[in-house]
């Protein structure tokens, strides 16, 4: 299974504005330049997380983009299922897929959502707070790909 580059990136974004101090805001050319991501895609996955919550944008002169909740409270399970179009890992789980003649007979297509359950569950496991256990070395590297 691979995820999209907008799960990602969007998963990107959360780890540069967890990485920050409580309270510091950033701006998406920030992210941008740090991830060589175009400003343009990471404009429709700040807005995306910011609809979903996780973010929250502050206009005006002072304002910026910072997380909106406590990194403890972001699932990447939850992130993950909300960011990405489609978890169908063969046609036969898509409702508009091509109709295998084994369909209903099949066992690898209940091997295959056992295995897609797994892996979500593993993702569930984990939130924003266990990526940023090493937030020094985050920080240092971001700083690095700011310059």
């Amino acid at each position: 299974m691979q995820l999209t580059n907008y799960t990602e990136y969007a998963l990107r974004v959360l780890l540069f504005l967890g990485a920050l101090e409580r309270g510091e805001k950033t701006n998406i050319k920030e992210i941008s330049r740090t991830f060589s991501i175009s400003e343009n895609h990471l404009s429709k996955i700040v807005y995306e997380l910011g609809k979903l919550g996780y973010i929250e944008t502050i206009r005006g002169r002072n304002g910026g983009i910072r997380l909106a909740t406590e990194p403890e409270n972001i699932r990447i399970g939850t992130v993950v299922r909300q960011t990405e179009d489609n978890l169908s890992l063969v046609e036969c789980f898509a409702s508009h897929g091509n109709h295998c003649i084994v369909t209903p007979v099949c066992q690898l297509k209940h091997v295959l959502h056992e295995a897609l359950e797994a892996f979500l569950h593993v993702l569930d496991s984990y939130t924003l707070a266990d990526l940023l256990a090493n937030k020094q070395h985050l920080q240092a590297i971001f700083r690095k790909g700011e310059q």
